[in-house]
């Protein structure tokens, strides 16, 4: 009788694996904030989302230092979306994980209301967001945060993004990785590239089981 290898730990980053659009500043809030009569500068908005993300600004000044009253939040949240075939993914994970986690650059409240509204929580173990800890990835800082916090092991985790430099930095800190991308000729050595859900249970099955 063989030994089981080690359960492996998932972690999933929310915008571009999660969620539908990978960059939520550029396709969506810069656009929902000049469509409502906001800040029309968009590098000035990005810098503003960062300090946001960054813990550094609350949500509430975000909003007002763009021009906007905060009560227009919700509309913005809406205009998100969750990746085709997530839900079904997180219902039935693969038997070979020991849990699911998300990592993510994003404004506190604003991940918050989010998992809430499409019941995230009841699938994901825990959330680690930038908001929160005030690092963004791929600052070590905040893998860092992440292993202490979870108690995962970087080398029994299995993190997911669709950004080359967050991969890049987990892969340095010992972590397994994939990226999370449509685009196939992405295709690389150093990052298996799963194009969607079904193609992401395939790749963490077979780096569980070779076999």
């Amino acid at each position: 009788m063989t030994n089981s290898p080690p359960a492996t730990a998932l972690v999933l980053d929310a915008m571009g694996v999660i969620y539908s659009v990978g960059d939520d500043v550029a396709d969506i809030l810069c656009p929902f904030i000049q469509e409502h009569g906001g800040e029309t500068e968009r590098s000035r908005i990005q810098a503003l989302y960062r300090e946001a993300s960054l813990c550094r600004l609350s949500a509430n000044a975000f909003w007002h230092a763009v021009h906007l009253a905060p009560s227009v939040e919700e509309d913005y949240l809406q205009r998100h979306r969750l990746s085709h075939g997530v839900l079904e993914f997180l219902r039935n994970p693969p038997i070979e994980l020991s849990g699911i986690w998300c990592l993510s650059n994003d404004v506190s409240v604003w991940s918050q209301k989010l998992r809430v509204r499409f019941g995230l929580d009841q699938f994901i173990r825990g959330f680690v967001i930038s908001g929160d800890v005030g690092a963004r990835k791929p600052d070590p800082a905040i893998f860092h945060t992440f292993f202490a916090e979870t108690g995962v092991e970087p080398h029994r985790s299995l993190f997911v993004d669709d950004r080359q430099a967050n991969l890049d930095a987990a892969g340095l800190l010992g972590m397994a990785t994939i990226l999370f991308s449509p685009d196939r000729s992405m295709q690389q050595d150093c990052h298996p590239v799963a194009s969607g859900f079904d193609e992401l249970r395939s790749l963490i099955q077979a780096r569980i089981d070779p076999a």
